[in-house]
């Protein structure tokens, strides 16, 4: 049997505020770190020995990881970072408060912006300051390639080729890998692994740092998949994670 995990990363600042946070690089704060220790002692407690870890160009995930692979005495193991694995680009969207968003636009168009599939929220500007071509990190990334704002399926896009050249590959070798990504680019996988319909994606909401675990047989033919942790209180962090984008 092969195992990977998908992890998105625990509670960052943005998060604790109910911002939009897409490709800003927002910190964890002092609960995050602790969901990911958590992780890292819940991950060991399960006997699982990852070979290979991969995640973001976005420190909340970035720390996570560490956090976790501490954790699990495994610091050591090959880490690789790609933008590709980075959060779905929120737009004009990105640093506004969800509920006050849905209080001025409604509760179903904030819920068309952060969970449909194919509608992406308005675009930021060529001069915007949060346009990702001005930061150093992506300057290797051809400008075409980086995104002013992304809908889910965009995400997708972006995503798939990394997974289906690197990462899902090297589960053949490896037996057993880390993914701590974010809430949207987990989706996008989750969607690819699971097959769920375009229209039914928008019924699924990822917690901060709840390990999900997806099983492969030899063949690499997806066997199961389970959430560790407790599936009543993993239900009702699903559920707050959906109202975020309700009006008060």
């Amino acid at each position: 049997m092969k195992r990977i995990v998908l992890l998105r990363h625990g509670e960052s600042a943005w998060n604790r505020e109910n911002r939009f946070t897409g490709w800003t690089d927002v910190d964890l704060t002092e609960k995050g770190v602790a969901e990911a220790v958590r992780v890292g002692e819940l991950l060991k407690e399960k006997g699982f020995h990852f070979k290979r870890a991969y995640t973001s160009y976005l420190k909340r995930a970035v720390k996570t990881l560490d956090c976790v692979l501490d954790r699990l005495d495994q610091d050591w193991i090959p880490v690789e970072k790609s933008w590709r694995l980075n959060e779905k680009h929120y737009g004009e969207l990105q640093g506004l408060n969800k509920a006050e968003t849905a209080a001025k636009y409604g509760d179903e168009q904030v819920l068309v912006w952060r969970r449909s599939y194919d509608i992406a929220p308005h675009a930021l500007a060529e001069d915007d300051s949060r346009n990702p071509r001005f930061e150093d990190r992506y300057q290797a990334v051809p400008d075409a390639e980086l995104p002013r704002t992304e809908s889910l399926k965009d995400t997708i896009e972006r995503i798939m080729p990394y997974w289906k050249c690197v990462i899902f590959p090297s589960l053949s070798t490896a037996g057993e890998l880390l993914v701590v990504a974010h809430g949207n680019s987990l989706r996008g996988i989750i969607k690819h692994l699971k097959h769920i319909p375009d229209d039914e994606i928008v019924h699924l909401n990822l917690p901060t740092a709840v390990p999900y675990v997806f099983e492969f047989d030899d063949a690499l033919n997806l066997t199961g998949d389970y959430f560790l942790g407790d599936p009543e209180e993993i239900r009702k962090l699903m559920e707050a994670v959906a109202n975020q984008g309700k009006k008060k």
